[in-house]
């Protein structure tokens, strides 16, 4: 499965570099603004409905309540601690290393933020770091599930909920569906915020 995921991006990362360098502009918007929506949302469509056949999940969610909110925070403290360490390692701006690193996967989101907020040069790294941490978690996940079967999970994070759902439900079994989902719609919600009180706080 993995190997057809990695060439479906690349054969993708080729026709976009062509459409963008000799192709119609037009072309482009389409694939971004509807082709790329609708393929999520019916992705998103197939795993609700996996979800709400799957009754033992149904069950371990009602039983967990609220504390099935323990593991995201968990990975997001563990996603900034990251950046902080990443940050002293290499001698950059450390909070700006933690606010890319508080995109927890959501690059479409870190790239754009932590340019406003720290540079072009961070919003192109925040770009990047949140990009792969999504493609890590991706070509990674038949080893880090022998680590735990919790891991791809968190290596995903934000992700999880959606690009890189059905890759982990793969691997790491499908009484892991509500936590990986759960955990990556927490982490998407919380992201901007987390950058947004990193930069304030690093400021003040």
């Amino acid at each position: 499965m993995i190997k057809y995921i990695v060439a479906a991006l690349v054969v993708g990362g080729a026709v976009g570099y062509v459409n963008g360098n000799w192709g119609s502009a037009v072309v482009g918007s389409f694939v971004s603004n509807y082709v790329f929506t609708g393929a999520l949302v019916l992705l998103l469509f197939v795993m609700g409905v996996v979800f709400g056949m799957d009754k033992e999940s149904m069950g371990k969610m009602r039983r967990l309540g609220l504390r099935i909110l323990a593991f995201p925070f968990a990975v997001a403290l563990g996603s900034v601690l990251g950046g902080l360490v990443g940050g002293l390692v290499l001698g950059v701006n450390v909070t700006a290393s933690m606010a890319v690193s508080a995109g927890y996967g959501w690059y479409t989101l870190a790239g754009p933020l932590t340019s406003q907020l720290f540079g072009a040069e961070w919003g192109a790294l925040g770009f990047t770091v949140n990009f792969l941490r999504e493609l890590v978690t991706i070509v990674t996940v038949s080893l880090t599930v022998k680590v735990d079967k919790y891991a791809p999970i968190a290596l995903g994070g934000a992700t999880a909920m959606d690009t890189t759902l059905p890759v982990i439900v793969r691997y790491c079994g499908s009484d892991t569906l509500i936590t990986a989902f759960s955990s990556g719609f927490t982490l998407s919600i919380i992201a901007p915020f987390s950058i947004m009180a990193i930069a304030t706080i690093g400021r003040g």
